[in-house]
């Protein structure tokens, strides 16, 4: 290979890369700014609509493919899957052999896997075919955040991060508000379709306004093969658990356990041969430093509270309310979303940063609280309020986060693989970790009302027996039988018991979802109190400290002449 190619170019001054394998910055004419604006916007959706398409017709395309409700949580772990462990590889892929190959070679793999979902008729070639989509969907949100990064002139760069991190967040709401349509059009391959279109929109637009050039260095090491053969299997498990551990239920299928032995011991084979190495994939070390840590716990704390509206998904559907009855909610959650992509844009500010993550948390607490006390006759009209301050704050905070990791990424360039892997890890994995614990808290709570409620339900009860009859008078005019008539009025009482126990286990679940946020909040209050009190102990202790080393100076260097010199 070329030696040439990996020799830094002579940047004009404003123009040099931030990163290895990211483009320079030239200065652009107004229309060319506007282009690369509209080309990052159409990539970036791109991107977040190949998952963001399964996620909100998962329960619509069940029965296209013929599969269970729990194998169909097999189709967003496949993502998943391979979207967090390539991670490891696109980085240095990019910063290797450049971004017109890179994103060339991935936009067009992208158009073909999309073609492919055509001719995916069965559950387990969609599988196969959503493990490929996370495998070149995460390259198109990096393309995204690029482009539109080149509509910004240097002083707006950081509002032009949010923007481009930020339009990959609105795919999910913006796919709840339209695909209804698509479906009824051409089901599973009415979906497709509309995205196959998209995709080669998209690669249009790309091969005919590229990217400018950046610098490229020699990244790959024989050894970063290895640790991607343990860390990527060892992930795959892990999100097999996470997506399938509620519905095979955690400590009762055998396998989820072995999986989840067998996750830990890849991962941490990946992470010891990785802490060993001079020049690390994962460095480890800067991982697991304080400010680090706390990022992305955050992050995935973050994550966690925002499953809220999943759940608000899910409850209205325990209710028997379908999507074309929740579209208007989706529109309210869509025009949150956005609301909080150009609130986030605005006041971006390196300076803030954590009072941004803790007015998003208060945000959210307050729209799960509000949840909280939803009922059987709540409808999606009575939770706008809630689901637009949970959108808002949803990607309110997604540009305070990556701004806070990046600065570190600059400062030490050889992170940024590193920090590519945690942030999607946190953000994708991170749903997951949501789901599976949002679901899991809602089935246990579940069960624990409905014992509740049918232990008082006796026919020595006048109003249990009153209900019952009600009930059974409905079937009056297709029943005959008295006998099948009590029947099937018992049958609609417990039908309602389990109803209301769905709506108290919900309540909990989004009480649990505002504790988790308040919690966090109060987390980075402390956090944020204590370091203020370090910083100001350390200019008090600073002057102190200086004087006394002078003070301990002056002796030797005034020192009286010693014996010898007598």
């Amino acid at each position: 290979m070329d030696k040439d190619a990996y020799t830094p170019r002579n940047w004009a001054p404003g123009e040099r890369p931030s990163l290895p394998g990211s483009p320079s910055t030239p200065e652009h004419t107004t229309p060319k700014r506007v282009a690369y604006f509209v080309v990052g916007l159409i990539v970036a959706l791109t991107g977040g609509l190949g998952n963001g398409l399964v996620t909100a017709n998962i329960l619509n395309l069940q029965g296209s493919l013929g599969a269970y409700a729990a194998e169909m949580q097999w189709l967003p772990a496949a993502y998943v899957m391979t979207i967090v462990s390539m991670n490891l590889l696109l980085v240095k892929f990019r910063q290797q052999f450049g971004l017109r190959l890179f994103t060339e070679i991935f936009l067009v793999l992208y158009a073909l896997v999309t073609f492919a979902h055509l001719y995916a008729n069965s559950l387990s070639s969609a599988i196969a075919v959503r493990a490929a989509h996370g495998m070149v969907g995460g390259a198109l949100g990096v393309l995204g955040l690029y482009y539109t990064l080149q509509a910004f002139p240097a002083r707006h760069r950081l509002k032009g991060v949010v923007l481009g991190l930020g339009f990959a967040q609105l795919a999910l709401p913006l796919a709840r508000v339209f695909t209804s349509e698509l479906l009824q059009i051409g089901e599973w391959h009415g979906l497709y379709l509309f995205e196959l279109g998209l995709t080669l929109v998209a690669l249009g637009c790309v091969l005919a306004l590229k990217l400018p050039p950046g610098d490229r260095v020699q990244s790959f090491e024989p050894l970063d093969f290895l640790t991607f053969i343990l860390f990527a299997p060892g992930v795959a498990l892990l999100c097999a658990v996470l997506a399938q551990g509620r519905t095979a239920w955690w400590l009762e299928a055998r396998w989820v356990g072995i999986c989840l032995a067998c996750s830990i011991v890849l991962i941490v084979a990946a992470l010891a041969i990785e802490h060993n190495r001079a020049r690390p994939l994962l460095n480890t070390r800067w991982l697991t430093t304080g400010k680090i840590a706390k990022l992305f716990l955050s992050v995935l704390l973050f994550r966690i509270v925002l499953s809220e509206s999943t759940g608000a998904v899910g409850f209205l559907q325990a209710l028997n309310l379908n999507t074309d009855q929740m579209q208007n909610l989706f529109i309210v959650v869509l025009c949150g979303s956005v609301a909080g992509l150009l609130l986030s844009a605005i006041t971006i500010n390196p300076a803030t940063l954590n009072r941004s993550l803790m007015f998003a948390l208060a945000l959210i607490a307050i729209g799960a609280l509000i949840d909280a006390h939803a009922t059987s006759q709540t409808r999606p009209a009575n939770m706008y309020i809630s689901q637009f301050l949970l959108a808002f704050g949803g990607t309110y905070f997604i540009g305070p986060t990556m701004v806070a990791g990046m600065g570190a990424v600059i400062a030490e360039p050889r992170n940024l693989v590193s920090f590519s892997v945690m942030f999607t890890m946190t953000q994708n994995m991170g749903g997951l970790v949501g789901t599976a614990i949002v679901g899991t808290i809602q089935t246990a709570r579940e069960k624990y009302h409905s014992s509740y409620l049918v232990e008082h339900l006796t026919m020595l009860d006048p109003q249990v027996a009153t209900r019952v009859q009600s009930g059974a008078a409905a079937y009056g005019s297709v029943l005959a039988d008295p006998a099948l008539r009590s029947a099937q009025g018992v049958v609609r009482l417990g039908a309602a018991a389990t109803r209301e126990a769905n709506v108290l286990a919900y309540n909990d679940v989004f009480l649990m979802i505002a504790g988790v946020a308040i919690a966090t909040l109060l987390w980075l209050l402390v956090s944020q109190f204590w370091t203020s009190i370090t910083i100001g102990a350390r200019r008090l202790v600073g002057p102190v400290h200086d004087a006394q080393s002078a003070m301990a100076i002056v002796p030797i260097t005034n020192s009286e002449p010693s014996n010898d010199r007598r």
